[in-house]
């Protein structure tokens, strides 16, 4: 297996695992290979893919304002599942904000993601119990829709 930086060039296989990971949530806007572009130009060296077998297997959108990383879209193919790939990809993901002289890192997990919630509690993650998590739309078109598979 190899952990490397995301570059755009990785975009269509990205986005083909992502519709792959059942309850996954891709913005329209965001999520478009323009959305994806602008986030790796503004962040060229903390998003990371994981490949395995000739294929991306597992990937995780990275970046910084200054002040704290945040973590999205992180996801393992499920058949890869279960073998470190995620973790590895984190610790990536975490020292190259760390090589970037960022302190802290967040991520969002939606509360029925119960995979996903196991994974960041074995990890060593904490939840946050402390403060409230708000959102405003700026863009009404930049539609969230979840895969059902």
């Amino acid at each position: 297996m190899t952990i490397r930086e995301m570059t755009i060039d990785d975009y269509e296989e990205v986005y083909h695992l992502w519709k792959q990971i059942k309850g996954f949530g891709i913005r329209s806007i965001d999520d478009s290979r323009e959305g994806v572009e602008r986030f790796l130009m503004r962040n060229p060296t903390t998003s990371v893919v994981a490949e395995k077998d000739g294929k991306i297997v597992g990937s995780i959108l990275c970046g910084h304002d200054g002040r704290r990383g945040c973590l999205y879209h992180v996801c393992v193919d499920e058949a890869y599942r279960r073998h470190g790939i995620g973790k590895a990809m984190v610790v990536r993901a975490m020292e190259a904000l760390k090589a970037e002289k960022i302190n802290k890192v967040c991520l969002i997990a939606f509360t029925k993601n119960d995979i996903g919630n196991a994974f960041w509690n074995t990890i060593g993650w904490t939840e946050r119990e402390d403060l409230n998590y708000y959102d405003f739309v700026l863009n009404d078109a930049n539609i969230t829709a979840f895969n059902e598979q």
